[in-house]
């Protein structure tokens, strides 16, 4: 069996757009990092500051109401990280630094799609040191009302069940189960968008969210239909975003997951409260440099902790 080798990026490239809730354009470039580096974000053009580098790691999670937030100790460095991490993490990519140059990575499309399009374009490089993960030893669980998250063991790789319920005709319960490749990322997951009511634009604008929100980034739903005149990608595109979502919060482990997690009417806060959960309890998991039972291949060869909070949640 092949020993599965740590990965990053064969050369830099770079995606323009808005932040989906400040609505300010901004830069996002992707670069190539040595070995053992992980994820890892830099934030430029701060005002009195100099640039700032924090990893894509669950102490660095600062808010996670509407979207996934970054930061340190100066405060909040980097919204809405969710999507780029999806993107990285899902084509197996281990070490690369995201330089940012606003508050906000760009939305694109409101999916995943142009970020592996961007990394697609540049391939990935494989470097001479091994692939280390995080194994899943034992179940753990947290929940909220009737929403929760569960992670159990799962030796053959990551793997994402997702199940959402609204009180909506167009969309109702959906749930989904993907083993998380770089194929079936690709394939399945990356193209979902995020979504949004319309009975919600109003409030979410007087507090200040959802700013650069549009048609062309957003798949919005009125009452009883869906308002992006090209309508949905896939027909259960709301739970894949979900999976999406999730693939990129769980990034935040800083190395990948050997586990099935389970999310129910789920996002974000259940997401890093339960990543918070696993990585509190030193017997639910343990690192892992051996080869894996079945390695993983896609694009190129894929082989202190915050107290766990709730709310709002609408990506």
């Amino acid at each position: 069996m092949k020993v599965a080798r740590q990965t990053t990026l064969r050369d830099h490239t770079e995606l323009c757009g808005v932040g989906i809730h400040s609505g300010l354009p901004v830069t996002l470039t992707l670069h190539p990092a040595d070995a053992d580096t992980g994820l890892r974000f830099l934030r430029t053009r701060l005002d009195g500051w100099q640039e700032r580098e924090i990893p894509a790691d669950m102490s660095a999670v600062t808010a996670t109401e509407f979207a996934t937030v970054l930061g340190d100790a100066s405060g909040p460095l980097v919204s809405t990280a969710e999507h780029v991490l999806a993107a990285l993490s899902g084509l197996g990519v281990d070490n690369a630094v995201v330089e940012i140059d606003g508050p906000e990575a760009p939305i694109m499309d409101g999916s995943a799609a142009p970020f592996v399009a961007a990394i697609d374009a540049v391939g990935l490089q494989i470097l001479d040191r091994p692939r280390r993960y995080i194994k899943v030893l034992k179940p753990v669980r947290v929940a909220k009302g009737d929403a929760y998250g569960e992670i159990r063991p799962n030796p053959r790789g990551f793997r994402v069940e997702a199940e959402i319920e609204f009180e909506h005709a167009l969309i109702g319960r959906q749930a989904l189960a993907l083993d998380i490749k770089a194929e079936t990322f690709r394939r399945d997951i990356a193209r979902a968008r995020t979504f949004g009511f319309l009975r919600d634009v109003a409030s979410l604008w007087n507090a200040g969210y959802a700013l650069g929100a549009s048609l062309e980034n957003t798949l919005v739903v009125s009452d009883n239909r869906i308002l992006n005149p090209e309508g949905p990608r896939f027909p259960d595109e709301f739970v894949r975003h979900k999976v999406l979502d999730a693939v990129g919060d769980l990034a935040l482990a800083g190395a990948p997951l050997l586990g099935t997690y389970r999310s129910v009417r789920g996002g974000h806060k259940l997401n890093h409260a339960l990543l918070c959960a696993l990585m509190a309890d030193e017997s639910a998991w343990t690192w892992l440099d051996e080869e894996m039972p079945r390695p993983i291949v896609g694009h190129a060869e894929i082989a202190s902790r915050l107290t766990p909070a709730f709310g709002p949640d609408r990506s």
